[in-house]
């Protein structure tokens, strides 16, 4: 069986590292015949994908409805003998299926969805979920599901498969000091963090707000961190700036060493309001750092409350205080949390285990497919 993913990303995030990681366990372990990753020329992901020597086909994409580059499309399948096609974002999905129904892609398509976001919004939209050359959605989590039932007519299309990580790129589990070290933080002082694009839904304000909570009761000697960049990095500067929490919020920027900065963390303050599964907190099990999450999205499926992490009410500065003042100040309760996430994520969300459950989907579609 040969496997091509397709993607027009531009960006790097959780998603564009599923893909490498994808890869990565198929060739380890001989799973299909061949495999290629289709995407945008001048991107993070063509890069690492060049870089690790993967079969990868760069393109340079003009638009959404690009049909010169759908009959090109078309043609690779047909070159490649593929057996099907694993989507990974809005263009592709439509690229793709321009190419299946306008140039007789020879292969059945599949979509991998890790958005919760309503996509019955407009006519198009509605149509390319339902088009017929797509036999299978693959979801994150249940979240995710639920959001497109509104526009998936065909509900036996939808199949949960999880968010996934990669142990062995967290190998650290215990802190040097580095980051006490590169901000001049005394040593007696905890780190409390988040790592986090500057976007909307990842809620920053709550974020500030309860270290704010937490500056004022005193109960809790520490630092904060902000690991990201994004479009609304400078607003939330000025928000901490308006609030006199300066000397308490320290903004890390762009960080490509995750694996050493992340168990620098005494714990994770996550408060993100509409998370399809968080990665992330996928890495904090794997760095054994305890978490403090929002109970929102796809992040109970992720987060097993008062057993592998806390889960605090989204947008409440309140109840995410409270919930960190109990778990950096009970020790016992960091190392069971600890210990049972790490556990949940070896049983449910490692490379090997996410990948089988993706090959799975993949060969019962190829399997059925009648060309």
């Amino acid at each position: 069986m040969k496997l091509l993913q397709i993607t027009a990303s531009p960006v790097w995030r959780g998603h564009e590292q599923k893909i490498i990681y994808l890869y990565e366990a198929y060739r380890d372990n001989n799973t299909f015949e061949d495999q290629y990753i289709v995407c945008a020329k001048n991107t993070p992901i063509y890069d690492v994908a060049t870089e690790k020597g993967m079969q990868v086909i760069g393109f340079d994409i003009k638009s959404e409805y690009d049909f010169k580059f759908a009959k090109q499309l078309a043609k690779i399948v047909k070159e490649k003998d593929i057996d099907v096609v694993l989507m990974h974002n809005s263009t592709a999905h439509t690229l793709a299926v321009l190419s299946h129904k306008f140039y007789k892609m020879s292969a059945p398509l599949v979509l991998c969805r890790t958005l919760i976001r309503r996509v019955d919004t407009n006519a198009l939209r509605k149509w390319k979920y339902n088009y017929k050359g797509i036999k299978k959605i693959l979801c994150v989590s249940q979240a995710v599901v639920d959001v497109l039932k509104f526009a998936v007519k065909d509900h036996s299309k939808l199949s949960i498969i999880g968010s996934v990580t990669d142990l062995s790129k967290f190998k650290k589990q215990a802190p040097n000091g580095m980051l006490h070290e590169q901000f001049n933080i005394p040593k007696d002082y905890k780190l409390i963090g988040n790592i986090a694009a500057f976007t909307g839904f990842k809620d920053h304000y709550t974020w500030v707000d309860t270290v704010e909570l937490l500056v004022k009761r005193q109960t809790v000697k520490a630092k904060y961190i902000l690991v990201g960049i994004g479009e609304l990095e400078e607003e939330i500067k000025h928000y901490v700036t308006d609030k006199k929490l300066n000397d308490h919020i320290i903004f890390a920027g762009f960080r490509k060493d995750i694996p050493e900065l992340l168990p620098e963390f005494d714990l994770f303050m996550f408060t993100s309001n509409n998370e399809p599964t968080g990665g992330v907190l996928l890495e904090s099990y794997a760095c054994k750092v305890p978490i403090v999450a929002a109970n929102a999205g796809g992040i109970p499926e992720v987060i097993v409350d008062k057993k592998t992490g806390l889960l605090a009410e989204v947008g409440n500065p309140i109840d995410f205080a409270d919930k960190v003042e109990l778990l950096i100040n009970d020790e016992r309760l960091q190392k069971e949390l600890i210990e049972n996430g790490y556990q949940h994520l070896k049983d449910n969300f490692t490379k090997d285990v996410i990948s089988q459950k993706f090959y799975e989907e993949l060969k019962t579609v190829a399997n059925q497919y009648e060309r």
